[in-house]
């Protein structure tokens, strides 16, 4: 598995392209797909930004779903800050059952190890989900599962990374993100 700049930088391009049809809307809601895997070995190399950084493969997944909390805080404020209605969240849908562990080199092995931790792929979707159509959300709200190490359970609000709600790493993602998509928000 390669993550690379698609990982990275990919969430903030829809939301780019579609801000002049969303941003003004009442009700507006842009969700990230995050990860608790931000929390761990995420740092962020802006001068290799977009391209994977180093070797490991779970290192690279977590500065990217890093980058993209960052990115979620900084399109919050931004969008706040120009009165616009718009709410920016993000979601984790905790260890759900899905492929990702095969792509990973060397820890494929713990996948059966893990099974009686982890979400269906189904039940991890709930935060997403609630994230996209709960009423009291607020912007910058983080949702994940309730449970241990919010590996699986039931969507609540989370907490994210004190990395994650750094304001100058936020403001280089936003300018690294529209350097390397060019794709720019009309605020």
């Amino acid at each position: 598995m390669t993550v690379n700049k698609f990982g990275v930088v990919g969430p903030s391009v829809p939301p780019g392209l579609l801000a002049d049809r969303i941003v003004g809307v009442q009700g507006s809601r842009i969700v990230t797909v995050s990860s608790n895997a931000h929390r761990y070995r995420a740092r962020i190399d802006f001068e290799r930004f977009g391209m994977e950084q180093g070797r490991s493969q779970s290192a690279a997944y977590g500065r990217s779903k890093l980058a993209n909390l960052l990115f979620t805080h900084e399109l919050q404020r931004r969008l706040g800050a120009a009165g616009s209605p718009t709410t920016v969240l993000a979601a984790h849908p905790g260890w759900a059952e899905t492929e990702i562990l095969r792509h990973f080199r060397g820890i494929g092995f713990i996948e059966p190890l893990i099974g009686p931790l982890r979400n269906s792929a189904a039940t991890g979707a709930l935060a997403i989900l609630r994230a996209v159509t709960d009423p009291a959300a607020s912007g910058s709200e983080f949702y994940g599962s309730d449970g241990w190490f919010e590996m699986r359970g039931h969507p609540v609000l989370v907490g994210s990374s004190d990395r994650s709600h750094d304001s100058e790493l936020q403001r280089q993602v936003w300018r690294a993100s529209e350097d390397v998509t060019g794709v720019t928000f009309p605020i």
